[in-house]
C-alpha cells in the first residue's frame, strides 16, 4: 500500500526522496516526465542500447549517460544515484540488494539508460476523466511477466513486462487514443481485454507492484512495462546491473507535453 503524500514539484519530490521518502510514484508530481533506470557495465552498454532500439515500446530511451556519470539533462541537479525513491541491485541476474541509495554501489564505468515509464501518461488519463484504480485504491500498479518474447540483441534477450490499469469499458478507446500520442513513454496499449492471451493466468498475482481490483464494468488494459529491462536482467544473467525498484522512478522536469504528438 502506498502512504499518504502531496503533490510536490519534481525538484522538492526528488529532494524527499534523497532524504529517504520510499513509495511509489504514481501520481507524484503530476504534468511532469517520469523514467525507468538501467544501469550497466560499459562493456555491456551496447548490448542493452541494441535490445532497447530493436524493442522500443517496452524500452524507449529518453537518456543514456556517459559511464561513470550520474546526471541526467531531464533532471538538472539531479542524482540518479540517490533520487529514485528505492533501487535493486543485480549480481548474475540475481536480485542481491533493494535499497534507498545506490551511491555505495555505484561504479565507474556505469552507463545509465532513462527508459519512458507509463505513469507520465496518467496525468492526461486522468485529466480526461479515465479512473486509474490503483491510484484510487492507494497501491502500485499492477505489472506481469508475458510470454511476447523481446527482439534479442546480442547477449540480451527476456520477455515483455506490461503494467495493467483496468479501464471502464466505455473510456477504453478514449484511453488508447490518449496514450497513442505519447509514443515516448511506451504509447498505446499492446494488448485490450483476455490477460490470457498475454500468458497472464491471475491478474490478482502480478509479478510487480499490487494487484488491483477491477469494477463492473471495467476493461483490462495493457502497456509495455520499463521493468521489461529487469526481466532482461535475470533471463540473461547480466553480470551486475542497477535498476529502479518496479514502480519507484526518477520525477523529471521534463513536462510530459514534450512527449506528447501533436496530431492536429
Amino acid at each position: 500500500m502506498i502512504e499518504n503524500r502531496t503533490n510536490p514539484d519534481p525538484r522538492s519530490a526528488r529532494a524527499g526522496f534523497r532524504a529517504g521518502d520510499v513509495f511509489p510514484t504514481s501520481g507524484i508530481a503530476p504534468g511532469f516526465a517520469q523514467t525507468n533506470l538501467i544501469a550497466v557495465p560499459k562493456d555491456w552498454a551496447y548490448d542493452v542500447l541494441l535490445f532497447a532500439q530493436r524493442n522500443p515500446k517496452p524500452c524507449p530511451v529518453l537518456d543514456v549517460t556517459d559511464a561513470g556519470e550520474f546526471t541526467t539533462i531531464l533532471a538538472p541537479g539531479a542524482d540518479i544515484r540517490t533520487d529514485f525513491p528505492l533501487y535493486r541491485v543485480w549480481v548474475d541476474g540475481e536480485l542481491t540488494a533493494e535499497i534507498p541509495d545506490a551511491t555505495q554501489y555505484w561504479r565507474d564505468d556505469l552507463v545509465a539508460f532513462h527508459i519512458g515509464c507509463s505513469f507520465t501518461f496518467e496525468h492526461p488519463l486522468m485529466a480526461a476523466g479515465i479512473p486509474l484504480r490503483h491510484v484510487e485504491q492507494n497501491r502500485n500498479v499492477p505489472m506481469y511477466i508475458t510470454n511476447r518474447e523481446c527482439r534479442p540483441a546480442g547477449r540480451v534477450s527476456g520477455p515483455t513486462v506490461v503494467s495493467m490499469r483496468p479501464v471502464p469499458a466505455d473510456q477504453v478507446e478514449q484511453a488508447r487514443s490518449i496514450t497513442a500520442r505519447m509514443p515516448a513513454v511506451h504509447g498505446a496499449p499492446i494488448h485490450i481485454g483476455d490477460p490470457a492471451e498475454l500468458g497472464i493466468s491471475d491478474l490478482s498475482r502480478p509479478d510487480f507492484g499490487d494487484a488491483v481490483e477491477l469494477q463492473p464494468g471495467d476493461v483490462p488494459m495493457f502497456w509495455a512495462c520499463g521493468v521489461t529491462p529487469q526481466a532482461a536482467v535475470m533471463a540473461s544473467k547480466l553480470p551486475f546491473a542497477i535498476t529502479h525498484a518496479p514502480g519507484h522512478m526518477l520525477v523529471t522536469d521534463a513536462p510530459d507535453s514534450d512527449y506528447t504528438l501533436d496530431l492536429a
